[in-house]
């Protein structure tokens, strides 16, 4: 059986930069972030589901999902959120097996920054917490993506306060330094990370 880690954390906690390493280093990296995107691609049958259920303003002219447009939508109304997570949830945890089954890596990392919300985290056996300061998180998202401070705060009141974060992860990596600060961390967890795997896949005596 595959051994599967749950890497998240909250907006500009660098999960990323993690994930990078991880791949890196030979990991297989499963994104849900990706996953929801492809499920949604154009010609994709959930696609038609959400236009069916929003209305044709969901569709930009190239054929695509117009995210701003529907996020911005979801943030105004919750009870839209609510609906749009029923009709794509099912189809995102779907994919997101069907990719971890399909790894081949000593271990498969399943990068969410909703692990935890969105009950993602009953895939894995182990979960990693990238962990920053709310201050460090609002400054790196504000020079990443050029976000207003309002819809930093708006995607950071969605996500799970850090502490319920904290409390969920089975390993903790403070990314409050350097980049090879944040490297240190990882390797070591990697060496976990490899060993857990190994013993996962043993037979038993």
């Amino acid at each position: 059986m595959q051994f599967i880690v749950g890497l998240t954390g909250g907006i500009g906690s660098g999960k990323t930069v993690a994930s990078d390493w991880f791949a890196q280093q030979g990991i297989v990296i499963v994104d849900a972030d990706v996953v929801a995107h492809q499920v949604v691609a154009a010609g994709q049958p959930l696609l038609a589901q959400i236009q069916q259920h929003f209305g044709a303003w969901v569709i930009n002219q190239a054929g695509e999902l117009d995210r701003r447009a529907l996020r911005e939508h979801i943030f105004n109304d919750p009870s839209a959120k609510q609906q749009l997570e029923a009709i794509t949830h099912p189809a995102i945890r779907a994919e997101i097996l069907k990719q971890l089954q399909a790894a081949q890596s000593p271990y498969v990392i399943l990068v969410s920054p909703l692990l935890f919300e969105t009950g993602q985290h009953q895939l894995t056996q182990r979960n990693v917490l990238i962990d920053a300061t709310t201050e460090l998180q609002r400054q790196r998202a504000s020079q990443r993506d050029q976000q207003s401070h309002a819809q930093i705060e708006k995607i950071i009141a969605t996500q799970m306060p850090r502490q319920h974060k904290q409390q969920h992860a089975d390993d903790i990596v403070l990314n409050d330094g350097d980049l090879s600060h944040l490297y240190q961390q990882l390797a070591t967890l990697h060496q976990q990370y490899l060993q857990y795997a190994q013993q996962a896949t043993q037979p038993p005596q």
